[in-house]
């Protein structure tokens, strides 16, 4: 399958002037035209292990993508064209029409799923804190934040984890918003917060990665109490809400391949093994529980 690199969205000013359709063709949808021409455009947040670029090779890779090619090449699509986006980007940048899906491993929220609509889930996961060697604050869940007079939660703009911290009354002035996990690790380590929140793969492959013996997961950890009652969360592909059919037909692939032998071979790399699997939830449930 051919995997091509666009670019960088750095904002929204260089999504003006883009259209929802893309390159369709008068009275197509986005199914038609990529089936037509064989290629798709993804968006990717570079967020390991859920879609990242792999400095080695150069292939955009992780749960999301790998995924993505596998049910894409099952609809006839074997050419993806893959954008590097920020985080808080992915949405726009979906809505302008400057790429066709999302596959960043995005969490499906109600508040999302009034702006686009999401596949079924392909992954559910829980939360994790990065903290400073032995923890100096004791933080072991949001509610400790929320309940310290002056802890501060790291987070990474646009993502679940700026929501649950809100959820659980963590004053605003007190969450640190980052553009991204580097600057968020590096902020921990500055001292600038007393935890960096992200999901359990997240932390524990930036922990891998850094191999620091000044920084930890904070150990135990007790998973945010949600306005809706779920402990955990749930990843999905994006798409546009005129794109309906194209989400249908990668939620009619994902039913045939989530669970088997094959996925989850595919996504074994990427830590991800069956208690990550995201059972019979839809996205409905999740968009309107």
């Amino acid at each position: 399958m051919k995997y091509r690199v666009i670019g960088i969205v750095l904002g929204l000013s260089l999504l003006a002037g883009c259209g929802g359709g893309g390159d369709n063709k008068p009275g197509e949808s986005t199914l038609q035209r990529i089936q037509r021409t064989g290629t798709v455009r993804i968006a990717y947040a570079n967020e390991a292990p859920f879609g990242y670029r792999d400095t080695a090779t150069g292939r955009v890779t992780g749960e999301a993508p790998e995924i993505a090619r596998v049910v894409l090449k099952r609809l006839g699509v074997d050419d993806i064209e893959t954008t590097l986006t920020d985080f808080g980007q992915l949405i726009p940048g979906l809505k302008a029409g400057r790429f066709d899906m999302i596959a960043a491993g995005m969490y499906i929220t109600p508040q999302r799923g009034k702006q686009i609509n999401f596949s079924n889930p392909t992954y559910s996961i829980g939360e994790a804190f990065m903290v400073r060697q032995g923890n100096p604050k004791k933080l072991h869940s949001y509610e400790d934040v929320a309940a310290s007079e002056d802890a501060r939660l790291g987070v990474v703009g646009g993502t679940v984890e700026q929501t649950f911290a809100g959820e659980v009354g963590v004053p605003e002035s007190r969450v640190v918003v980052f553009p991204d996990n580097a600057t968020a690790v590096a902020g921990l380590r500055a001292g600038r917060i007393d935890a960096f929140a992200g999901t359990a793969l997240t932390i524990e492959d930036l922990l891998k990665k850094i191999e620091s013996d000044q920084i930890e997961r904070a150990v135990p950890f007790t998973q945010p109490k949600l306005k809706a009652g779920r402990s955990r969360s749930y990843g999905a592909f994006g798409f546009r809400q005129t794109d309906d059919a194209f989400r249908e037909a990668v939620n009619d692939e994902l039913a045939e391949f989530i669970a088997t032998p094959e996925h989850l071979k595919l996504v074994e790399p990427f830590g991800f093994t069956r208690e990550y699997l995201p059972g019979d939830v839809t996205a409905e449930e999740l968009i309107e529980p």
